[in-house]
C-alpha cells in the first residue's frame, strides 16, 4: 500500500460525461488493490453539499460565487481530501480548481491574478496528481444536455457563448500544465474511453 495516496481530478464543461466515469474509475483501482475515496466539488462534505445546493440554484454575485466555492473546498481540503491521501486513498474527484478557473474566470470573467490569490490562500501548494479532461464541443455538450431527463441547474442553462468560453478556459489550463493533464475525446465511445482511461491509470501506477 502506498505511504500517501494520490488525487485524480475529473474535468470538463456540462455535458462532456465525466462524471459517468468517476464510479467506473473507482472501481478499477480497487481492483488494482487501491483503497479509493470518490468525492465531488462543489460538495464533499455536509456544509459543502449545502453550498453546492445554492451555488447551483441561486443567482449571485460572481464574487459571492467564488467565495463560496473557494469555502466549500477548503471544508473539502481540510475534512475529506488531505486526511484521506495522508491514509494512502486514492481521491477521485469530480471537478476541483481547474473548474473555477474554466467556469469563474474563462466563463464569467473573473481575473486569473483573483483566483491565483484565492487558490493560494486555500490551497497553497496542493494540486491534483493527474487531471482528466474530458473535451467535447459545445455542440455536443448541448445535445447531451437538453436529452437530460431532469431539472438543468443554472450553469447549464448557461448560454452557449459561455460554454465555449469554459471550454478554451479547460484547454488552456491543459496546455498551461501538460504534466498533470490528460484530454481525452468525449465524444468516443464508452469502450474506447475505458481503453485510453485504462492506458492513462496504469501508466499512472494503478
Amino acid at each position: 500500500m502506498d505511504a500517501t495516496g494520490k488525487f485524480i481530478t475529473l474535468e470538463g464543461i456540462d455535458g462532456a460525461g465525466k462524471s459517468s466515469h468517476v464510479e467506473w474509475i473507482a472501481d478499477f483501482l480497487q481492483q488494482r488493490g487501491k483503497r479509493v475515496l470518490p468525492t465531488r466539488e462543489p460538495g464533499g462534505t455536509r456544509l459543502g453539499e449545502r453550498l453546492r445546493e445554492w451555488l447551483l440554484s441561486e443567482p449571485m454575485q460572481l464574487e459571492t460565487e467564488t467565495l463560496l466555492l473557494f469555502a466549500a473546498r477548503q471544508e473539502h481540503l481540510a475534512q475529506v481530501i488531505r486526511p484521506a491521501l495522508a491514509r494512502g486513498c486514492w481521491v477521485v474527484c469530480d471537478r476541483y480548481a481547474d473548474a473555477t478557473y474554466a467556469y469563474q474566470g474563462g466563463g464569467r470573467g473573473m481575473a486569473r491574478k483573483r483566483l491565483e490569490t484565492l487558490e493560494q490562500w486555500v490551497q497553497g501548494a496542493h494540486q491534483p496528481d493527474l487531471t482528466l479532461l474530458f473535451d467535447v464541443s459545445c455542440e455536443v455538450a448541448r445535445q447531451r444536455i437538453a436529452q437530460a431527463d431532469r431539472h438543468l441547474d443554472r450553469f447549464e442553462r448557461e448560454h452557449a457563448q459561455f460554454h465555449d468560453r469554459v471550454r478554451r478556459a479547460y484547454l488552456a489550463r491543459a496546455a498551461r500544465f501538460p504534466g498533470r493533464f490528460r484530454v481525452l475525446d468525449g465524444e468516443s465511445d464508452m469502450a474506447g474511453l475505458r481503453a485510453r482511461l485504462t492506458q492513462i491509470l496504469l501508466a499512472f501506477g494503478a
